[in-house]
């Protein structure tokens, strides 16, 4: 068996990670199902099953759910702008610029 490093699992397509697993599910019992994972819970596996050391990164839920927040804030910020209330906008922008600042630290790891 070839031996992986993440970068290389990283860079591969979902089929390609597939394909993977379907040859190494008879030996590992945690690659059951491995034919309906997506690529960001099929990768954690094969780097377990493999023995590739997984760097530390913002999972996909984690980043989309952060900029789900800043969008919510953003839409909050405008409707104040909207009504007058200039007194929320401080408040709003703090927790916008807090998690920008949050998603930034996910990538700077992910590197």
């Amino acid at each position: 068996m070839a031996s992986y490093t993440y970068e290389q699992l990283k860079e591969m397509t979902v089929v390609q990670l597939r394909e993977l697993a379907q040859t190494l599910r008879a030996q590992h019992e945690q690659l059951e199902g491995y034919a309906t994972r997506h690529k960001e819970q099929l990768l954690p596996v094969l780097c377990q099953v493999l023995g590739v050391h997984m760097h530390a990164s913002a999972k996909g839920e984690q980043k989309t759910r952060v900029k789900m927040q800043i969008h919510k804030l953003q839409a909050k910020r405008d409707d104040a702008l909207k009504a007058g209330k200039k007194d929320q906008l401080p408040t709003i922008k703090r927790q916008i610029h807090v998690l920008k600042h949050r998603l930034r630290q996910m990538a700077k790891l992910a590197k």
